[in-house]
């Protein structure tokens, strides 16, 4: 019976699903639109002699890009994605697809958190990496996002 209860409670969900969808979506836009630019940053930031007007403007921009777009998106993600995943009868649990998914997801998380680290080495001026570095690094989104999108979209098992 317990359960009975949890699903009634859990109902509205069902009723906002489109809403919560749409807001993820938006949400997963925003957060890759970031994570695509921020590394490309670091490239343009490496040519950059600390201290000097590129360097500093180069700083403002990073740090705005993650904390005003990425940090949110990628709050927001979880957030929305976190709901959808409790909306009853959406996602069949017993499908392995969701849980690679889920695995990507928090491999783009740890990327996310490796961008973050790298920006603070920038704003103290330790940076250690090369622009060829972050080049490469430049395509680990990428190649995140596409698993992601082929997981939720084809459920290929």
């Amino acid at each position: 019976m317990p359960l009975g209860r949890e699903m009634r409670r859990m109902t509205w969900l069902a009723d906002v699903y489109p809403w919560v969808r749409a807001l993820h979506i938006v949400s997963v836009i925003a957060w890759m639109a970031g994570m695509l630019y921020l590394p490309r940053l670091y490239v343009y930031h490496c040519g950059r002699e600390p201290g000097s007007e590129a360097d500093e403007m180069l700083k403002t921009m990073e740090r705005r890009l993650l904390r005003a777009i990425v940090n949110p998106a990628m709050i927001a993600v979880f957030l929305t994605g976190g709901l959808l995943l409790l909306t009853p009868g959406v996602l069949d649990w017993a499908s392995g697809w969701i849980y690679v998914k889920l695995l990507l997801v928090a491999g783009l998380s740890a990327v996310h958190g490796a961008f973050a680290t790298w920006r603070r080495a920038f704003e103290e001026g330790r940076n250690r990496y090369s622009q060829r570095f972050y080049r490469l690094v430049n395509e680990v989104p990428t190649v995140l996002m596409i698993g992601i999108v082929v997981f939720a979209v084809v459920k290929p098992f």
